[in-house]
């Protein structure tokens, strides 16, 4: 059993059920609509709130005990949630798919994450949006949440030189507060990304 279906075992819910609060700003500024995909989603959270908002959602997590609530949010909630149990290291992408990819707080080991990074620049339609907020490499002393290996963490020319080709809607690094359940409390260093893929 992975470490992530053991933690979301729990009945509460440990990032808590509101959505991500940059998530919820920017999601009114580029007024997306049409199919979603979010990825190393947890519990539901931000699926939920971009089904709330009238997008088509899949959520993808390898913690199917994650899925579970994620289903269970979404019915407390009224909206529907297509959920997928997906190992990123294996995940199947497929071309021009996706009007917005959200990736929140997802981290991974560095070659998988400059592989998923990149099948999400593929993956995304054409005037398509990627959206994300992550611990940057600065977080470790902030120990306010996120992983405590480096190797796990966001580097900014990782999003600044990929998707140099996109239209960048806003990019920052640095301090902001987070009060996201349990395990994201207080003073943190994120990278913030919104980009737009380039119509052809």
């Amino acid at each position: 059993m992975n470490h992530w279906n053991t933690r979301f075992q729990s009945e509460n819910y440990v990032y808590g059920k509101e959505p991500n609060v940059f998530l919820k700003e920017f999601q009114k500024k580029i007024e997306v609509s049409g199919d979603a995909l979010t990825i190393a989603e947890g519990e539901g959270r931000n699926a939920v709130y971009l089904a709330e908002q009238g997008m088509n959602v899949t959520t993808w997590d390898y913690a199917e005990s994650g899925l579970i609530k994620t289903r269970k949010l979404a019915e407390e909630r009224d909206v529907k949630i297509s959920t997928e149990l997906v190992d990123l290291n294996e995940a199947s992408w497929e071309k021009d798919k996706w009007d917005e990819i959200v990736c929140v707080f997802g981290h991974f080991p560095t070659e998988l994450r400059q592989k998923t990074l990149q099948s999400v620049k593929e993956a995304i339609k054409p005037g398509g949006y990627f959206l994300t907020e992550v611990y940057s490499k600065y977080q470790l002393p902030y120990k306010s949440g996120g992983p405590q290996d480096i190797n796990f963490l966001y580097k900014p020319e990782e999003f600044l030189e990929l998707f140099e080709e996109w239209h960048i809607v806003h990019f920052f690094m640095g301090e902001v507060s987070r009060h996201e359940g349990e395990l994201h409390n207080g003073l943190s260093h994120v990278i913030q990304f919104v980009g737009q893929k380039p119509l052809e």
